[in-house]
């Protein structure tokens, strides 16, 4: 036992709390001062030198220069203050997104508007009453073609068959006024008539063509919608606990230890980081589905999908279908007259108005195709940038704001003191985390908040899929798209709609059987205590026996 003073007193000198690089001096705390007041905290209390630190709970518990509430105030503080920075980057992807979806949005609304006026100006002077006693068509036209784009609940090729009818009851009514049509009669012409193209192919293409240029612009429109949404629900996730303590750690406690101007090391703070946003870097395999998808929409939009084109110049599609109806009015009628039999003669008379030939007037369209090339070409550029945001947004955190050492490894905070960092940088994403050094992060329990934006980004994901390849789908229900069948697992490089159901509509969300947790765990329960239970019953019979035999 002569050993025990000697390994006693080295016991003691190697727990002893390390002064740092000032000897046996206690150093002044000026800096930690005025960083503590600049941060608008009261200096009273506030240590003037150096204090033993065995009260801290975050700091290494060597000599500090912050107290107990200084030590809380910080952490409060560098929590409040990273939640600023997340949300201030969340902030500069949210303003990209929703300038890009400004900009389509003012394009193609415009466009439409100038088709519709082109429409009203030129009308009335081509087709005089034709037009003037049927604006209301038109009207609702345009405006059903609006509502979609905005996201109501239409059937877009209903809603362009539905004004094709309404147009032919209206016009072969106004071109035989001496007739008196009733609506039966109408029912029945309507149904000879198209059997006999009425007018021309212009309905049957314009569907085509509208069709897949509506729902692409509505799906690209809403895709950056989506995204910014994303990303402002994301930046509301508040920080655990580890992460709040973490954060502190790296901020703050070089401060309290005297180091003031020493900054953390890259590979500490990217650690540090990664653990605290782990559930935001699982939204990056969605989230460049989502860019990705956006990108190929574009190219659909400025190519094949032709919108500029095909929604500029649907007023000169409907003079197109109208002369056609004039030029073959006869036959049609003929052929009416034939399957419907004669109607009855009106006593009103007919109109001298109505048996004008109208001169015909030219109408253009003004292209701006060369617009919509530099919005899809800008689009697609800061798509492109945006695509790995959440798993860089770790190391640009730590370079621009937490602002790390660029200097030596050995000359920055490790977390403990001024030295190298040692472990090896986390990868990305919950999973990832089970071994971080710094940040203890329970990769059982996934943030439901952000599970629900990796959702949203699947659903959007997928009306653009299906607007890639034509497919109408329902903004207003999602409840089919909820059922989650986009595993996110693969999306090809072109077209990344090719992995999603071709018929998003009919599809029926997917049901998983769930097990009667609470008839396990009461039967586990049970069956875990009844080696217990036997154990305490021979225990205490033992004890009993003992008890007699005495």
């Amino acid at each position: 036992m002569r050993f025990f003073p000697w390994g006693f007193w080295l016991l003691c000198v190697a727990s002893a709390p390390a002064r740092g690089d000032s000897g046996s001096k206690a150093r002044s705390c000026a800096e930690v001062r005025q960083l503590y007041g600049a941060k608008g905290f009261s200096l009273s209390g506030v240590p003037q030198a150096e204090i033993s630190g065995e009260h801290l709970r975050i700091c290494p518990q060597g000599y500090t220069c912050c107290t107990s509430e200084m030590e809380e105030n910080f952490a409060n503080k560098s929590r409040s203050e990273f939640e600023a920075m997340l949300k201030e980057a969340g902030r500069s992807v949210q303003t990209t997104l929703t300038a890009q979806h400004r900009s389509f949005d003012s394009y193609f609304q415009d466009l439409l508007n100038k088709s519709e006026k082109a429409l009203y100006d030129a009308f009335p002077s081509m087709y005089g009453e034709l037009y003037t006693q049927n604006m209301k068509v038109f009207k609702d036209l345009y405006s059903e073609l609006r509502r979609y784009y905005r996201g109501s609940n239409i059937n877009l090729e209903e809603a362009l068959n539905e004004f094709w009818t309404r147009l032919l009851e209206r016009l072969f009514k106004l071109m035989n006024p001496q007739y008196h049509i009733t609506d039966e009669y109408l029912d029945c012409m309507v149904k000879h008539a198209e059997q006999h193209k009425p007018f021309g192919e212009v309905p049957r293409d314009l569907k085509v063509k509208a069709t897949r240029a509506f729902i692409a612009a509505r799906s690209y429109a809403q895709g950056f919608l989506v995204g910014s949404d994303v990303v402002k629900k994301v930046s509301q996730v508040s920080l655990s606990h580890e992460c709040t303590r973490a954060i502190m750690k790296l901020m703050y406690c070089p401060h309290c230890r005297g180091m003031s101007s020493v900054k953390p090391c890259n590979n500490y703070c990217l650690n540090v980081v990664k653990g605290c946003l782990a559930n935001q870097a699982d939204l990056n395999t969605e989230w460049k589905y989502l860019m990705d998808s956006l990108v190929v929409v574009a190219d659909r939009i400025d190519g094949p999908y032709n919108v500029d084109t095909v929604i500029g110049t649907i007023h000169m599609r409907i003079a197109e279908a109208i002369s056609n109806l004039q030029e073959n009015k006869d036959s049609i009628t003929a052929k009416v007259f034939q399957g419907c039999g004669n109607p009855k003669i009106s006593t009103k008379g007919s109109s001298s108005e109505d048996k004008k030939r109208r001169g015909k007037v030219a109408l253009e369209a003004k292209s701006s195709a060369q617009a919509l090339e530099m919005l899809v070409l800008d689009a697609k550029g800061n798509l492109t940038a945006l695509k790995t945001y959440w798993i860089t947004l770790p190391g640009s955190l730590c370079s621009k704001k937490v602002m790390t050492s660029s200097v030596a490894d050995d000359k920055c905070w490790n977390g403990m003191t001024k030295a190298s960092y040692l472990p090896e940088v986390m990868g990305d994403g919950l999973a990832n985390q089970i071994n971080n050094p710094e940040v203890e992060v329970d990769i059982t329990k996934p943030d439901m908040t952000i599970r629900q934006q990796i959702m949203q980004l699947k659903i959007m994901t997928n009306r653009l899929g299906n607007a890639n390849i034509g497919n109408d789908v329902d903004f207003q229900d999602a409840s089919d798209d909820m059922s989650g069948s986009g595993s996110g697992d693969s999306c090809p490089d072109d077209v990344c709609g090719k992995r999603l159901s071709k018929s998003p509509s009919t599809r029926q969300p997917e049901t998983h059987a769930i097990p009667k947790q609470s008839g396990h765990g009461i039967n586990g329960a049970s069956s875990r205590s009844l080696p217990s239970a036997f154990l305490l019953f021979l225990s205490v019979a033992f004890i009993a026996a003992q008890h007699l035999w005495r």
